[in-house]
């Protein structure tokens, strides 16, 4: 079989460590069984020339698809819509919307992103959740000296860590310990951090870890939380419930999508007393842990690598004419 030629456009590299570079990653390593795929963080005239580009994130590629769309109006491409995309740039940004009509097809993350789009770029997109390998639960230790609670996502605003670190300071049952893992992208908010740490002993700021680390910390924590004010389809929350751990997540469109409208474990965006709440209620409350370890295990099949490896086979089949695959 002739083997085509994919390029992924992510304007976030490894170091990023963030969840557009995740699936950036995720993608190559799906599509390599059967064709040649690169990563790239743009695209111009006079670069190599795929069969297909695939773009991530409509406002930082629009430079790139616009150069694909005009050196290559017969090619197809494929826009990934992140948070941002959706819940800001396309009502702020004519690039990011010159890029929804550019693309040939369109994806987004978690089926509440539909909404967001006009009925007319509806047509052309695809819903397709992202996966991340199964963990074994991690067997409860018989008397923890902590129980950790972990928030992961760099500092940066539109994840709203400080509700995280003024939750914090509210929480009451013993033991609890608040743990933040990511990047320091914002000044203030690393100030915050260091300050919050200093003065609440149950709260502390990890920094970056590498993405196995992360995940094997994930899972041995009760809970995980998702503050954001906006999210396309968050990585984390993937990760969370594939590894058996419950989520805390603000009530916005991307979570609600990710999690489903009736889930127990929702919180008012910014609202850190209501987390605190469901901090204290995940540690203190068996029956409340039970019933959001199932809402999660319902939700799992949806996030299983298979499920996500055939639904990204399928888009590009259909958009790799079997003529030029010949």
């Amino acid at each position: 079989m002739h083997r085509q030629r994919i390029l992924i456009v992510s304007p976030a590299a490894a170091r990023d460590n963030n969840g557009n570079w995740q699936t950036a990653s995720r993608w190559a390593r799906f599509l390599r069984a059967r064709h040649e795929v690169a990563v790239a963080g743009g695209w111009t005239a006079g670069d190599p020339v795929p069969d297909l580009l695939i773009a991530l994130h409509a406002r930082r590629s629009a430079p790139a698809l616009a150069a694909w769309q005009a050196a290559h109006p017969e090619r197809p491409s494929v826009l990934v819509l992140t948070g941002t995309d959706l819940y800001r740039d396309i009502e702020t940004s004519s690039k990011a919307r010159a890029s929804l009509d550019t693309a040939s097809a369109l994806v987004v993350l978690q089926e509440a992103g539909l909404q967001r789009l006009a009925p007319q770029l509806r047509a052309k997109t695809r819903i397709i959740h992202q996966s991340a390998p199964a963990l074994r639960q991690a067997p409860p230790a018989p008397n923890p000296r902590h129980i950790d609670v972990c928030m992961i996502g760099h500092l940066r605003p539109e994840k709203d860590p400080l509700a995280f670190m003024r939750a914090a300071a509210l929480v009451t049952y013993p033991r609890l310990r608040l743990l933040h893992i990511g990047g320091a992208l914002d000044p203030a908010l690393l100030e915050a951090a260091q300050a919050t740490a200093a003065a609440t002993p149950r709260y502390r700021w990890l920094g970056p870890l590498p993405h196995a680390r992360t995940r094997q910390r994930l899972k041995r924590c009760r809970a995980m939380v998702i503050a954001s004010h906006m999210e396309g389809g968050a990585n984390v929350i993937i990760e969370a419930v594939t590894s058996g751990v419950p989520v805390l997540a603000s009530r916005i469109d991307g979570n609600v999508g990710m999690l489903g409208a009736d889930y127990a474990g929702f919180f008012p965006p910014g609202d850190a007393a209501a987390l605190a709440s469901l901090i204290d209620r995940c540690a203190a409350d068996p029956d409340f842990d039970a019933l959001l370890r199932r809402q999660c295990a319902a939700r799992a099949p949806l996030f299983a690598p298979a499920a996500e490896r055939a639904a990204l086979a399928d888009l590009v089949d259909n958009l790799l004419p079997a003529t030029r695959a010949a």
